[in-house]
């Protein structure tokens, strides 16, 4: 089942995965989003998952999902719009309008209306991938004139 050279390439890169440099694990969720397949989609789910992992190896594996297009990942990327920093939950917002599931409307409703910025502008854009229109007015900025 599957390429015996790329399974080889995926155990390659799941060990990395594992390696104590979080500059190795960042490079790993990548190369697993580069590459696809079942297995890298659950090591990237794994990894979104993981609270103790490096913030960056964490919104680089939901960038990665949302490339992957893999709707197995939409419960654990909704679960990653309320992941510390910024740049998890803005991956994820992306990977969930790229995915394009429907299931992630009322989050992405919910994180539109508590953020500003530029996590509330890619809420907003996912919504508007999901063909949903984000209508609040007591929340509404004004747009920028030019």
């Amino acid at each position: 089942m599957g390429d015996p050279e790329i399974q080889k390439q995926v155990k390659s890169i799941l060990s990395e995965l594992r390696d104590i440099s979080k500059d190795k694990r960042r490079t790993a969720v990548m190369k697993l989003g580069m590459i696809g397949g079942d297995e890298a989609v659950r090591a990237l789910i794994r990894t979104v998952e993981n609270t103790q992992e490096d913030l960056i190896v964490r919104g680089r594996a939901a960038l990665m999902l949302g490339k992957l297009k893999d709707s197995r990942a939409v419960p654990t990327l909704i679960r990653a719009l309320d992941a510390p920093g910024f740049q998890t939950p803005i991956n994820a917002a992306q990977a969930l309008g790229k995915i394009g599931d429907v299931r992630a409307i009322d989050a992405l409703v919910n994180l539109a209306d508590t953020s500003r910025d530029k996590t509330r502008h890619v809420a907003l854009d996912a919504l508007k991938q999901l063909g949903y229109e984000f209508n609040s007015e007591e929340n509404a900025e004004p747009e920028p004139e030019l």
